[in-house]
């Protein structure tokens, strides 16, 4: 297991500072490798991995189990006991299956197989126990609720997988990250400077096949999360297909991007999806996708001793660069146009500075010492 550990942490760039969110979109890759299809042997070589994870990389238990959880990612039956008493068969699902369910396939399962409260109740608990952490298992319970409420299932069906223990430990996890990300701040090398960017961005020539570089820029560009890449459109000074929107209609949120022209963000937003749509990009927003997060830790993009930027960098980062290249007059203009930029809900009226906008800014060819923490809410 040391062998094979070794090396995919050695491929992947690995170290003990990379965060619980990007380990875990590895999980499936690794889990691949270690799976023989005897549980009790796949048991074992899971809990050696870890093992080499802690002791040879000093890995937390936390970031050891995020890479490598409980059980492997896919369907396999189980026994869970329901509170109401008995046994439940269920099948297992995760969001990064291999195989086997997908939450979206449980929840058209429960419908379809006509599982009653117990049922739900037993799957839900299963998702959480799969988990590598309570705040994937509260993304994961989100998620079955959505599904759930696409499908009109009754609210009483709905309500059974409600976790008040696992909200409020996510929460209290989430605020500590939170509290983190304000100390830190995102670091970036001049290749992804609001200059280099922009530059790039103007010389795209949209008859050519884009490359991972033009994904990464075009995603800066728009704020977006790898998860809606393939879905966002651009019409008429507003933007649909965004992530995130409950389920609710998808009324369109402003325009608002480093690139002012409508015309040519459409044209550089068209040319990606087209890619991915071919074949010539893989989709960032795949689930279990290493894709962006490899390309982004080339070691040119790597200013030691700073941390590579993640896929959710790149979002943070164009808020910012909106921002300044709009110009705001003030600190509430500011915060507007991040709101806009990020594609905000106008009901949402928390200021997007102390999760999004948490930047150390500089300009290209500035040193990293000189850099200063772009918060939209520091009144200086």
């Amino acid at each position: 297991m040391s062998a094979i550990t070794t090396k995919f942490v050695t491929d992947h760039k690995l170290t003990n500072e990379t965060s619980l969110e990007e380990l875990s979109q590895y999980a499936p890759g690794i889990l691949e490798l270690l799976t023989t299809g005897t549980p009790l042997v796949d048991k074992e070589k899971r809990r050696q991995a870890r093992n080499r994870l802690q002791k040879g990389y000093e890995f937390s238990k936390e970031q050891a189990f995020a890479l490598i959880p409980h059980e492997r990612i896919g369907r396999s039956k189980s026994q869970v006991t329901s509170k109401e008493g008995g046994d439940v068969n269920i099948c297992l699902a995760s969001d990064t299956t291999l195989e086997g369910e997908t939450i979206k396939q449980t929840a058209q399962r429960i419908i379809k197989d006509k599982l009653s409260e117990k049922d739900v109740k037993a799957i839900s608990r299963a998702l959480v126990e799969t988990s590598s952490d309570h705040v994937v298992a509260l993304s994961r319970l989100s998620r079955l609720r959505r599904e759930l409420r696409t499908l009109n299932t009754s609210e009483k069906m709905i309500s059974a997988t409600l976790n008040p223990e696992i909200t409020r430990s996510s929460n209290k996890i989430q605020k500590e990250r939170s509290e983190k990300r304000k100390n830190e701040g995102i670091d970036f090398p001049d290749h992804f400077s609001l200059e280099s960017v922009k530059e790039r961005l103007d010389l795209y020539d949209v008859s050519n096949t884009p490359d991972k570089q033009a994904l990464a820029d075009v995603m800066i560009m728009l704020c977006i999360r790898p998860a809606e890449i393939k879905n966002l459109r651009i019409t008429n000074g507003g933007v649909t297909g965004y992530a995130k929107n409950r389920g609710q209609q998808d009324n369109p949120r402003v325009f608002r991007s480093l690139e002012k022209n409508e015309e040519r963000a459409k044209k550089l937003l068209t040319w990606i999806q087209e890619a991915i749509v071919s074949g010539q990009l893989r989709d960032p927003g795949k689930l279990g996708s290493s894709y962006l997060s490899t390309f982004l830790k080339k070691d040119e993009f790597i200013p030691k001793p700073y941390k590579p930027l993640l896929p959710s960098s790149l979002r943070k980062l164009g808020s910012v660069f909106a921002s300044v290249v709009h110009s705001a007059k003030n600190l509430s203009e500011a915060n507007t146009f991040a709101s806009e930029a990020l594609r905000h809900s106008p009901d949402n009226h928390a200021s997007p500075s102390d999760r999004y906008t948490i930047v150390n800014f500089r300009r290209r060819g500035q040193p990293y010492d000189q850099a200063r923490a772009f918060k939209l809410s520091d009144e200086n």
